[in-house]
């Protein structure tokens, strides 16, 4: 009786070992769910979040955030490039509040027209510029063809939408880029005790 207590303990020693092992041989840029509190804050965001759905392409959902500029950014597939703080995925969706301020600067860029809209591609078609109702969207992809199928599926998360159906055109600046973000307004001063 104790030996096979004893090689029953062996053996969960064993696969214990070895899902460790295993596990330690894994990536460390695994596709992840995202997180409740995450996307319950996507879908109370107060302007359209734009995203390509669970899945896109046979990729997961890698990452999602938000930022102190209140951007959203989801992630598609695992880092092609890069690592924690700087993954460089097949698919990058990114949704700004501040539609006075389109990226790529100096960039050489080409008109689109995507659904009904105006858009802008630069980087060889990889990245498509967006301005949509009261913002822009970003989408850049490791191909021009995921760029381009992205930008003809994407919805807003938390509004109603369709892949493929019309985009709002592009509303006047809102002045979201003159106005400090929320962090950037000091407390209000007030007498000590």
């Amino acid at each position: 009786m104790a030996r096979r207590a004893g090689r029953a303990l062996a053996a969960v020693c064993a696969a214990g070992l070895c899902a460790g092992a295993l596990g330690s041989c894994g990536s460390t840029l695994q596709d992840r769910p995202i997180p409740h509190n995450v996307l319950e804050y996507m879908l109370a965001a107060p302007y359209p979040v734009y995203w390509a759905g669970g899945t896109f392409e046979g990729l997961e959902i890698g990452e999602a955030t938000h930022d102190p500029s209140d951007a959203w950014e989801i992630q598609y597939g695992n880092c092609l490039e890069g690592g924690e703080g700087v993954c460089v995925p097949p698919l990058r969706i990114v949704t700004s509040p501040d539609n006075g301020f389109l990226p790529g600067g100096s960039t050489p860029t080409r008109t689109l027209h995507i659904r009904g809209i105006e858009a802008r591609a630069a980087q060889e078609g990889r990245t498509i510029i967006m301005p949509t109702g009261a913002v822009v969207v970003d989408i850049y992809a490791s191909t021009a063809r995921t760029a381009r199928l992205a930008a003809r599926t994407i919805v807003p998360i938390n509004r109603p939408g369709a892949p493929a159906a019309p985009l709002p055109p592009a509303l006047p600046d809102s002045g979201f880029g003159a106005a400090p973000l929320p962090t950037q307004v000091p407390a209000p001063l007030r007498a000590l005790p």
